[in-house]
């Protein structure tokens, strides 16, 4: 049993995991591509400041919530039309005229930035190594549950074989 479990934890928790960062790396490659071809750096210029705070679930993501500030904006969008809004400055202060980046995609609707090739292969990689782990756990998970149903059946056999010996056994003379 526990050379079994040995053998599955060494070779293949580590091919599935191979397996699945493989597979996880071509998934985001091709969004890597996607969102590439698909989203475009602009410049944005400051118009003014509003007193707005940032929404939850604002395109600019994460980094929209801490050190931005709203802005109102001007932007010509990747087709050559001019935009206007309401979006997260990346500074804490951007007064009226000051620019910055800032991405759209095809329509000049605001975006995140593309997700990079090297970021991508990074997630591929932390998906295969959690996915090995959680192979190897669920194998040792397994390979524990086996060894406790097996140490129970012994002890429920020891404990019928104790009680047949009666309530005498190991007193001299008992006849045992």
């Amino acid at each position: 049993m526990t050379l079994v479990a040995l053998v599955l934890v060494v070779l293949a928790s580590p091919v599935l995991g191979g397996v699945c960062g493989a597979v996880t790396d071509r998934a985001l490659q091709r969004t890597v591509t996607r969102e590439q071809r698909e989203r475009h750096a602009t410049t944005a210029v400051v118009v003014h400041q509003t007193h707005e705070r940032n929404r939850v679930g604002d395109a600019e993501g994460v980094g929209a919530r801490e050190g931005r500030i709203r802005v109102v904006a001007h932007w010509t969008a990747y087709d050559g039309t001019l935009h206007t809004g309401t979006v997260a400055a990346p500074r804490r202060a951007a007064p009226a005229g000051s620019t910055f980046r800032m991405w759209t995609d095809d329509r000049g609707i605001r975006t995140s930035r593309p997700l990079d090739s090297t970021t991508a292969h990074a997630h591929a990689v932390f998906a295969g190594l959690g996915a090995a782990t959680a192979a190897a756990a669920l194998v040792e998970g397994i390979r524990r549950l086996v060894v406790w149903r097996l140490m129970r059946r012994r002890y429920a056999r020891l404990d019928r074989a104790w009680a047949g010996y009666g309530p005498d056994w190991g007193r001299a003379g008992a006849g045992s």
